[in-house]
């Protein structure tokens, strides 16, 4: 299946910064808000406020075959100083993604987030009624409902991703420094989450967006995950990065399991992707790439 050019909205983030340094160049459209100094070729990015200018996020759109949209208000971006954003604006910026696409007539892929399940337990399929704890999830299963309301008024294919933990872009190999705790619960396990490893889900997203143009069969919801779980503990010791446990407290969620049984139809994933080692390797593979 060929590799169609995508629109990627947020493209200076976290799962931006992946997707820039392993999809072909020439493959992605990247955006950026005006001002925002990018690496790389200038031909291949656009400067423009997604919430400000429709027309422009539009014609960007019209260069592409789908919109993947990254762009998002997550705690961390809340607690920059001066970054005015707000968590209403994951809603803002998924409904300005929708009404482009259907502008354009192209299908669009919206970034949402595991954090939508909340604390339930069990394994997590599409089907489980979200029931977030946190704003982050308030915020992304509003965006979820609203872009899906969107979508069905203006007859444009839309899918929400909810994205588990990545690895070197999450809160654990992504943020460990000396004297790093983590949470130990009384069955002596620590916190196991479903995680999958940059240069996966970079392929993952390039086969998603390919088959949404070529076949437009994606589903409105879709979990984003390898196989499995893993617990942090085991990705710290698997990275040889020390930390030392403290009791968990009782808003601590043991585990957050992604049942991936509808990704797995789609996209090929190895079994053993979600492996402690098999994760740190692609976490220290994505390290070495050129770009940033």
């Amino acid at each position: 299946m060929d590799f169609p050019r995508i629109l990627v909205l947020g493209a200076t983030g976290r799962i931006g910064s992946i997707l820039r340094r392993v999809w072909p160049a020439g493959q992605g459209l990247w955006q950026a808000r005006p001002g925002r100094p990018v690496p790389g070729a200038a031909a291949d990015w656009l400067w423009l406020d997604p919430l400000a200018d429709a027309a422009a996020l539009a014609g960007a759109a019209g260069r592409a075959q789908a919109i993947l949209c990254l762009a998002g208000v997550t705690p961390t971006t809340i607690e920059a100083a001066g970054s005015g954003a707000a968590m209403a604006d994951n809603v803002a910026l998924a409904q300005a993604a929708v009404r482009a696409g259907a502008a354009a007539g192209v299908p669009v892929l919206l970034a949402s987030s595991a954090a939508v399940y909340g604390a339930q337990a069990g394994l997590l399929s599409e089907a489980t009624a979200p029931a977030p704890v946190s704003d982050y999830g308030r915020a992304k299963a509003g965006m979820e409902r609203r872009a899906a309301g969107l979508a069905a008024e203006l007859g444009v294919a839309v899918t929400a991703l909810r994205i588990g933990n990545v690895a070197g872009a999450d809160a654990i190999l992504g943020r460990w420094q000396e004297g790093f705790q983590l949470d130990r619960f009384a069955d002596g396990r620590t916190p196991r989450r479903s995680y999958i490893g940059p240069a996966t889900l970079a392929r993952v997203l390039a086969a998603l967006c390919a088959r949404a143009v070529a076949r437009g069969d994606l589903p409105e919801l879709l979990n984003i995950a390898a196989p499995g779980t893993v617990e942090m503990g085991a990705l710290l010791d698997a990275a040889g990065l020390a930390w030392a446990a403290r009791p968990a407290p009782d808003s601590a969620i043991p585990e957050v399991a992604l049942d991936v049984t509808a990704l797995c139809g789609l996209v090929a994933l190895d079994p053993a992707a979600g492996r402690a080692e098999n994760l740190v390797a692609e976490w220290r593979d994505m390290a070495q790439k050129p770009g940033s």
